[in-house]
């Protein structure tokens, strides 16, 4: 079952999210339901507090949006190395209608753990590194609108708190 997308300035955007302890059906369950929520809104990835559970839990798959060959799930994800830099515009399912040039690694190791427990390491360069790194932000507090000029951040404030009160 696909979950509602949460939009900024929801206060679960910008907590950290909660080191998960334990692999539990609820957490399948979870990442199962992320992953039908990334696919039924032509998403590439996606991190649990953009669902409004405030744990380290990402899914990401850069075939999609019209293809969905490369699916990772991760628990727990962390960047281990990073090299490179790169700059591309990106978007965000919680920020809609915004988008904006981010600097970032271009090629980057990430670790976490898969559903099934097993360890998972991923070297990834271009779109998938940042991916990855976009959704790990997520999960430290941190939202596209961060990287954003001052003027930028104030309009689209004011545009999501009026879209908030309609």
């Amino acid at each position: 079952m696909a979950r509602e997308i949460k939009t900024y300035p929801d206060p679960v955007l910008k907590k950290k999210g909660r080191e998960i302890e334990k692999i539990t059906e609820n957490i399948k369950d979870l990442a199962q339901e992320m992953v039908e929520t990334m696919y039924q809104n032509q998403g590439i990835g996606l991190a649990a507090p953009q669902v409004g559970e405030s744990l380290r839990l990402i899914t990401v798959d850069v075939s999609g949006p019209d293809f969905r060959e490369d699916l990772h799930v991760l628990i727990n994800p962390e960047l281990i190395e990073l090299d490179g830099e790169t700059c591309t515009e990106e978007g965000c399912l919680s920020l809609p209608g915004f988008k904006c040039r981010v600097t970032r690694a271009e090629e980057v190791t990430v670790k976490g753990l898969a559903p099934d427990g097993t360890e998972k390491v991923i070297q990834a360069t271009g779109l998938l590194a940042v991916c990855l790194q976009h959704e790990i932000d997520h999960l430290n507090g941190k939202v596209l609108l961060d990287y954003s000029g001052r003027m930028k951040k104030i309009m689209y404030e004011k545009k999501a708190t009026k879209r908030k009160e309609e």
